[in-house]
């Protein structure tokens, strides 16, 4: 089964999980990435857990999250 692949990165939507913030695509709060990278996870242990997060999408996540740190400094 190919992967969903999306431009946009996160998507909400009162009707899915009461408006937290998903990848889109998915049911799977952005937080979880966080949460997974937070305990010591790796990125390849949350995509094999959560399929239906698309790498590309997860990665663009990190490196906006990147940019917006960098930019502010």
């Amino acid at each position: 089964m190919q992967k969903k692949s999306s431009h946009k990165i996160i998507s909400r939507n009162k009707d899915i999980l009461g408006g937290t913030p998903v990848f889109s695509g998915t049911r799977v709060p952005v937080q979880t990435l966080w949460d997974y990278l937070k305990a010591g996870d790796s990125l390849e242990e949350f995509l094999e857990d959560f399929p239906s997060v698309d790498r590309n999408q997860a990665v663009a996540l990190i490196e906006r999250a990147q940019k917006r740190v960098v930019d502010t400094q």
